[in-house]
């Protein structure tokens, strides 16, 4: 069966078409959200959101470009929007503490595993992972659709709605950002 058959079936609700949409995309949608979020919770729960928009939204997917790039751009959307309601509901639990309501901030859980990463280089990838998410979203995004899932230029415009130079110095910059975040980390350890 071909992808537009896929397609075509989902948009009449077809659930065995559903199931081999989710079956095909979950591991990009579920890593993609993780290199975004940096929690399997998390990705996991991105990951069930894509899937319902998907299956949702699929009447408005117009073929104008690939289909797993329409899934990108979904998945990027809601994991944006996710790290968004995180830091608004830690800015809130912030000005909660300083009037009592509770004791101490919310954190960060301090572990971070990317199934993409070997255990005995944990220790560096939680690092690394810690200085991609204080990147600016655009640079995040993009860094994580270059160096994580592997996209090039041309797919990151398309999931970014941008031109590929802005692709280039977005990933430009967020290389030089990086460096600097981590030049003291390396310089220690290596």
């Amino acid at each position: 069966m071909t992808e537009w058959e896929l397609i075509e079936l989902l948009k009449q609700k077809d659930e065995s078409a559903f199931k081999t949409i989710v079956d095909t995309w979950k591991d990009m949608v579920y890593n993609t959200a993780l290199g975004i979020v940096q929690s399997q919770e998390d990705a996991e729960d991105i990951s069930q959101e894509v899937f319902v928009r998907v299956y949702e939204s699929i009447s408005t997917f117009k073929g104008e470009s690939k289909f797993s790039t329409w899934i990108y751009r979904i998945t990027v959307t809601r994991s944006l929007d996710h790290l968004r309601r995180k830091k608004r509901k830690k800015r809130f639990a912030f000005v909660e503490s300083l009037f009592g309501k509770n004791d101490e901030l919310v954190n960060d859980p301090p572990d971070f595993f990317h199934p993409g990463v070997a255990t005995e280089k944990k220790e560096d990838a939680v690092t690394l992972f810690k200085a991609i998410a204080e990147l600016p979203e655009n640079q995040n995004t993009a860094f994580v659709l270059n160096k994580i899932e592997g996209l090039s230029y041309q797919q990151i415009s398309e999931i970014m709605n941008m031109s590929e130079s802005a692709v280039d110095s977005l990933l430009h910059r967020a290389k030089m950002n990086l460096r600097k975040k981590l030049q003291n980390y390396y310089s220690i350890n290596t």
